[in-house]
């Protein structure tokens, strides 16, 4: 099973959480991302219905795929202030 990390990060003038090199939007403290960043690691396991998805990589052009609902990975929340 493949595992992704959710990394707790400064930005913005305040706090994100970071898959690969991609932020989420800024919270205002550090409390805030850790807690959005728990729900999405957790959603990010719950196997659904197979879809097609669109994602922007880092060079900013966006891609079309198809997800196999049932193929989740395995995703964990990191925290360097914990």
């Amino acid at each position: 099973m493949t595992t992704i990390s959710y990394n707790i990060v400064e930005h913005d003038g305040g706090w994100a959480y970071k898959l690969g090199d991609v932020f989420s939007e800024t919270f205002p403290d550090h409390a805030s991302a850790l807690a959005a960043a728990r729900l999405v690691a957790l959603e990010h396991q719950v196997g659904g219905e197979s879809a097609e998805i669109s994602y922007q990589d880092s060079r900013g052009q966006w891609h079309q795929e198809h997800a196999d609902g049932g193929d989740r990975p395995e995703a964990v929340v990191r925290d360097a202030e914990a």
